[in-house]
């Protein structure tokens, strides 16, 4: 059932990747058969992006490769993608929105996957020759480009992004630098004992990586850039910068049109905004989460898995049979050969219990949070990890010195 009574009802989707096109084709499965058109800022199909960081840069994945669907697909399911057209203002009191030609669309339903954007490097020479970020697969090709040429490369933040490049390039022969600015790397994703097993991996492989550095400024020659320069006063020479200092969402539409944000678009977990008919799913959602240490709190997760879960429950709400989204959260990242995932969302106050040995390069970290099962985080374990989704659904309640038996078995946690 859609807000407005227009036969046939009109389903537009700003943004063509995950969430919209999970989106577009759930809707239809959920039996929408209105209209639905998917508006993309970019010229290509729209195509996976985690194979970026993990796959293109090393070889493993082709750009033929990554598209989502087929053209057929679309074609078959009657899902108009437009690309390489943008939005410029949307208006949810007439549900209209205007496209950067100046045309507009009246529409029923309009759902906001607008994703986010690379954070901009605050430094001087953020903008010379050399200096990269990784986002689309434009920023990819690039990169990869300027790999072929460069020797040196100074990867500015170790977040997941900056690690799965840092190890790309490392792989490709590069001399690679990782300069974080906090004490552990992925500090806001994993626990300590993850932090250390990364570090040391990435050390194995020949990766320098400096915790607790600030850059103050990125120097070039001839406008290329030429050395990165440490708050400590070191210049680490390098003819290519990476940037990996985390994304910002696009949230500019629903903030011009008097819809609520915080630190993205807030919906609920039905994907509803504060205007009636507008949804928003992605990265650019903030949503709150029932595995979330607060989780009545606006949560912004950038996943996959969150984007298409919170895209399914949307469809659900759109085909008139709501569901909302309460799947477990989880992500993965895979850096040389180790396949690190992470299920549920840990806190910093949780008790963390481990399991095997970090210096197999396999073994699992659980966190538990009032006695029950809130996160697991794997290393090359992927048996745990699926158990360990159940286990974070089910809120299992264990000791933690049981737990930490290394005779005890956690798949007896799981009901018969």
């Amino acid at each position: 059932m859609s807000p407005l009574s227009s036969t046939p009802p009109t389903l537009a989707i700003v943004g063509a990747s995950y969430a919209g096109v999970q989106l577009a084709a759930s809707a239809r499965d959920a039996g929408f058969g209105g209209r639905i058109l998917m508006f993309g800022d970019e010229p290509h199909l729209p195509y996976q992006r985690p194979p970026l960081s993990k796959g293109l840069l090393t070889g493993k994945t082709t750009v033929a490769a990554l598209a989502l669907k087929s053209a057929d697909f679309y074609r078959e399911a009657r899902i108009e993608h437009v690309p390489d057209m943008r939005v410029s203002h949307i208006d949810p009191a007439a549900h209209r929105l205007t496209l950067a030609d100046g045309s507009t669309l009246t529409w029923d339903w309009l759902a906001l996957a607008t994703g986010a954007r690379c954070r901009a490097l605050p430094m001087p020479g953020a903008g010379l020759q050399g200096v990269h970020a990784l986002r689309s697969l434009d920023d990819a090709l690039a990169l990869d480009e300027a790999a072929h040429k460069g020797k040196r490369v100074c990867v500015i933040g170790g977040g997941f992004i900056g690690l799965e490049v840092a190890a790309a390039l490392a792989g490709r022969g590069l001399e690679v630098t990782v300069v974080e600015l906090g004490s552990r790397l992925l500090s806001r994703a994993v626990t300590p004992e993850i932090s250390r097993f990364v570090a040391s991996l990435h050390a194995a492989h020949g990766v320098r990586v400096l915790c607790n550095s600030a850059v103050q400024a990125i120097h070039g020659h001839a406008g290329k850039v030429s050395a990165v320069e440490l708050e400590s006063g070191e210049c680490l020479g390098c003819d290519l910068v990476v940037a990996g200092i985390g994304v910002v969402p696009n949230d500019e539409l629903a903030r011009a049109a008097g819809i609520v944000c915080a630190n993205g678009i807030v919906t609920d977990a039905l994907g509803r905004t504060s205007a009636p008919g507008v949804l928003a799913i992605g990265d650019c959602a903030a949503t709150p989460n029932p595995h979330a240490a607060e989780p009545d709190t606006p949560l912004r997760l950038e996943s996959i898995q969150v984007a298409n879960d919170l895209a399914r429950a949307a469809a659900s709400l759109i085909a008139g049979q709501p569901q909302a989204c309460i799947a477990v959260p989880w992500f993965w990242s895979d850096q040389y050969d180790a396949k690190l995932q992470m299920a549920g969302l840990m806190s910093p106050t949780d008790d963390v219990v481990v399991r095997g040995d970090p210096a197999s390069d396999r073994f699992s970290v659980f966190c538990l949070r009032d006695g029950c099962i809130a996160a697991v985080q794997t290393v090359s374990r992927p048996a745990d990890h699926m158990l360990g989704r159940k286990l974070v659904a089910a809120r299992t309640a264990i000791a933690a010195d049981t737990l930490a038996d290394p005779d005890f078995d956690p798949r007896t946690l799981i009901p018969r």
